[in-house]
């Protein structure tokens, strides 16, 4: 009982861990300026592009491809400008999106 409580504590936190580097990564990238959790800005919220990608199996990839590249038409009439100083960072800030 002691090690399921253990390994649900460690689980949880390496999670929580992931959350808030990415969301660092996204502070660090300028994602903030135009993207929010929740709140509708120039840019959809993560939620949205969660909920659009949801059951999706190729999301992340979509995701990563999507700050490499830029996109436009995708959720409105404001493209996407490309992010390539966030390329490294974009697997990891997809997975964190799709959590939303």
């Amino acid at each position: 009982m002691k090690l399921l409580t253990i390994l649900a504590i460690a689980s949880a936190m390496a999670a929580s861990s992931t959350a808030f580097a990415s969301e660092d990564m996204a502070k660090k990238h300028g994602c903030l300026v135009c993207h929010d959790a929740s709140a509708k800005k120039i840019g959809p919220t993560w939620k949205t592009i969660a909920a659009k990608l949801k059951g999706n199996k190729d999301a992340e990839k979509i995701i990563t491809e999507t700050l490499a590249k830029g996109s436009k038409g995708v959720y409105g009439t404001i493209p996407m400008p490309p992010q390539p100083k966030a390329a490294a960072d974009a697997p990891a800030m997809a997975k964190w999106i799709m959590t939303h």
